[in-house]
């Protein structure tokens, strides 16, 4: 829920052509992201001056894409979206080398390989208007940003407005945001104290840097021209796109005997005091909950505890979430315009301290707004919290260890037994996480000399935490768990996200759409996705009361859970199996085959009517 990253770089690979479908054959098959090949880069000096210095600059980018191409030769990759993400990879190397031709080669690839109808349409727009302006009048000047706006325009014009309006109110909030010091925070952050350590980057790491120089040398440079292009095409089209949500609501008749059923937000913490007589209290009216902090020590703090500066700060800190918020829906408004000029106008010293200062209310605030959606309008839920706790920082804290990974593990089991003791019925997971980012944090702590050694010790870590969940959740098959996909666009199955990928009975994976049931850009799909629900600009409470809309992945989970809540009121001897099967079956799947929206109102009267 914090700020997006606005200058990624992303990694995928290209497709096969037909001549090569016979030798694709005996190239080894790449079934997960963790078995992709890692490389190590040299870095000497201040990083950024490699991202500044064109001469610095291309031995590193001559390296980065001779492993990159043989990626592509050597394996063939499963994954659909890797292979998008290392083919920009290499249009943007494309485009920095003046090779605008072979850019734009490169996105028609990369738009190839795109599923969603949105990206089909708008794969590569930026780059691609970019690469044929700089063809006519080079990569620079006012011809060049006119012949950009203009291709904008041309290639939105025919575009169906309906289908790619939330991924455009999101190229202009990213281009309202970008500024020197977001493009290059994370260089001097995150991977300058690698670098200065070891004298090297990692494959995980490195692409940073070339991301970094397309973003200050051609993407920032355009910023106006993005913003204006963006904004006269959403001026033009003040269109309010339907809402399916309003005409499935479930409602339960008043009057009608039911069931209280103890739901839990597996999260970052609740304010309860927003959810009244709801919250289940013990004998003497104090909460039932359970709660562990970022080191999986147990917590007596049902929120994130805020530092005294931040608390000072909160009505500030929680007015910002809201501008985040009115810049995704285009809504212009003095929260929007106080974050627009903090971000853009960010000093370089002040990096650091805001974005984990943003981390750490997106942590503070995650788990209230999800409660609010997994309790609306359903009286008979009964609330008993569960706190986990993330490490919102720059730099790990706690960097991973066996010791670490065996008290998350035994956290999560307890935390699951609290749930069997105290006869909860569905626990919504709106938090996940994978391998891969094990190993980051290896690296950014010094842990192993080599990526090979960093993944072997990532996958011992990262087994004990998924075998844990896997049997903590078999353990309670009395409990259905549902968690939301994850906000990568990609495949959780792919890269290994747990819970998400986890296969189990009790167990349900939710992706995201819109309030018109269109696919969110954000969401992760695949087969593990087995229904959507409204993940785009959901509103709910934030602690205090303030009510905001959010989206993620994190909004549609709960959505399922308060469903599962609702279908247990009326039929409290459902199980978890019986209870994935009418909400999955009374779901509608789109004519395109990519979602399966529930229908709340058909689910509650496939069970009324039993």
């Amino acid at each position: 829920m914090a700020a997006a990253s606005l200058v990624a770089t992303v990694l995928a690979l290209t497709g096969l052509s037909l001549a090569a479908s016979a030798s694709a054959q005996t190239k080894p098959r790449i079934e997960k992201a963790a078995d992709l090949p890692r490389f190590t880069y040299k870095v000497e000096g201040p990083l950024e001056d490699i991202v500044r210095s064109a001469d610095k600059f291309a031995p590193l980018a001559a390296a980065v894409r001779r492993d990159t191409q043989g990626v592509l030769d050597k394996y063939d990759i499963a994954d659909r979206a890797t292979r998008r993400n290392l083919t920009n990879l290499l249009a943007i190397l494309d485009y920095l080398d003046g090779r605008y031709d072979s850019a734009l080669a490169r996105a028609d690839e990369v738009r190839a390989l795109q599923d969603k109808p949105a990206d089909k349409l708008l794969s590569g727009l930026r780059l691609r208007m970019m690469a044929t302006a700089a063809k006519a009048h080079g990569p620079a000047g006012e011809a060049f940003q006119r012949a950009v706006a203009e291709g904008i325009a041309r290639e939105l014009a025919p575009l169906d407005y309906a289908v790619i309006a939330n991924d455009i109110r999101e190229l202009k909030e990213g281009a309202e945001l970008i500024g020197e010091a977001l493009i290059l925070g994370r260089v001097r952050e995150v991977m300058q104290p690698i670098a200065t350590r070891t004298g090297e980057l990692s494959s995980d790491f490195a692409p940073g840097l070339l991301g970094a120089r397309f973003g200050l040398l051609a993407t920032l440079p355009l910023k106006a021209t993005f913003v204006a292009a963006f904004s006269r095409y959403l001026d033009a089209h003040k269109v309010v796109k339907p809402d399916i949500w309003a005409a499935r609501e479930a409602v339960l008749a008043a009057g009608r005997k039911l069931t209280p059923v103890r739901i839990s937000v597996w999260d970052s913490g609740v304010d309860i005091a927003l959810f009244g007589e709801q919250v289940v209290r013990d004998a003497k009216g104090e909460p039932v909950f359970i709660a562990y902090d970022k080191y999986s020590r147990p917590s007596r703090s049902l929120l994130v505890p805020l530092p005294e500066a931040a608390r000072a700060r909160l009505p500030e800190l929680t007015a910002l979430t809201k501008g985040f918020s009115d810049l995704q829906s285009n809504i212009d408004s003095p929260e929007a315009a106080k974050v627009k000029k903090l971000l853009s106008e960010l000093a370089p010293a002040d990096y650091k301290k805001t974005v984990e200062e943003l981390g750490l209310m997106g942590n503070y605030e995650h788990g209230t707004h999800v409660t609010g959606i997994a309790l609306a309008g359903n009286p008979t839920a009964r609330l008993v919290p569960a706190r986990l706790e993330f490490d919102p920082g720059l730099h790990p804290d706690p960097c991973p260890s066996q010791a670490q990974a065996l008290r998350d593990a035994a956290a999560a089991q307890a935390t699951v037994n609290f749930f069997k003791a105290q006869k909860v019925r569905v626990v919504n997971m709106s938090w996940g996480g994978d391998v891969a980012s094990i190993e980051h944090a290896l690296e950014q702590c010094g842990i192993g000399k080599t990526p090979e050694a960093r993944k072997k010790i990532a996958r011992g870590y990262f087994e004990i935490q998924k075998k844990a969940l896997t049997q903590a959740f078999a353990g309670a098959p009395g409990i259905l768990f549902v968690t939301a996909a994850g906000n990568s666009n990609n495949d959780p199955a792919f890269v290994e996200d747990v819970p998400a990928a986890i296969v189990l009975p009790n167990l349900l994976t939710v992706g995201a759409v819109d309030q018109a049931g269109d696919e969110a850009g954000f969401t992760s799909y695949g087969k593990m996705v087995k229904v959507h629900a409204n993940g785009y600009q959901v509103e709910s409470y934030l602690p205090g009361g303030t009510r905001v809309a959010l989206s993620g992945t994190s909004m549609a989970s709960p959505q399922v859970t308060n469903l599962a809540a609702k279908l247990l009121a009326i039929n409290p001897k459902l199980t978890p199996r019986e209870l994935i099967k009418i909400i999955v079956e009374t779901a509608e799947r789109t004519a395109d085959g990519r979602r399966n929206l529930i229908n709340p109102k058909k689910a509650v009267e496939a069970v009324s009517g039993r």
